[in-house]
């Protein structure tokens, strides 16, 4: 049984193992927000129940588990929102949740940021990143706008100039397309049956 899901999640599972998974309703926006059928939900127990229930399949599927039944969630960017806080390096989650440890950093062709957490890939929200510009630094000795610039120039798969440091530790950051994130980052944003 999976560890991040609620007992009553898991009694529900073992009484009525083989109710069919939930594909095609729920998403998860930019903004960390979870919507059914592109609405967002606004009840806040809700809010926290999917929060509390939300994990990942072997797929790299990413799902709530509602009682008996998986919930696959729709990904606009990653399973993860991350936000940075107020103060320090330790980045949040939309669960309200901390991300942990960072271990991957990618930055895209439109200068979007990328991480891998020690609670799963997620991204950056927009709105946090002159938080990143603070804690980026050069490998080279040139200046951050110039290796910013050579970055976004760099084929997806490249390597930067680029460190990302949070709690003291330098994470290499590389250039990847967005459209290349899920792969690399082990995750599905388009959850379906047939996904192997």
């Amino acid at each position: 049984m999976n560890p991040d899901i609620e007992d009553w999640a898991r009694r529900a599972m073992q009484r009525w193992p083989n109710v069919p998974h939930l594909y095609g309703w729920l998403s998860l926006d930019r903004r960390g927000r979870w919507l059914i059928r592109g609405e967002p939900i606004t009840r806040p127990q809700i809010i926290e129940t999917i929060a509390a229930n939300y994990t990942v399949d072997a797929r790299g599927c990413w799902y709530f588990q509602n009682g008996p039944q998986r919930g696959y969630l729709a990904l606009d960017a990653a399973p993860l929102i991350l936000s940075a806080p107020a103060a320090g390096d330790a980045l949040d989650t939309h669960l309200g949740k901390p991300a942990g440890a960072v271990s991957r950093a990618a930055l895209d062709e439109g200068g979007g940021l990328w991480l891998v957490t020690a609670r799963g890939p997620g991204w950056l929200t927009d709105r946090d990143l002159d938080w990143a510009l603070d804690r980026l630094s050069t490998t080279d000795g040139s200046g951050i706008d110039e290796a910013m610039a050579a970055a976004l120039a760099q084929p997806s798969g490249a390597a930067t100039a680029l460190q990302l440091t949070l709690d003291g530790v330098a994470i290499a950051v590389e250039r990847l397309d967005e459209s290349e994130v899920a792969a690399e980052f082990g995750f599905v944003r388009e959850p379906t049956a047939s996904t192997p």
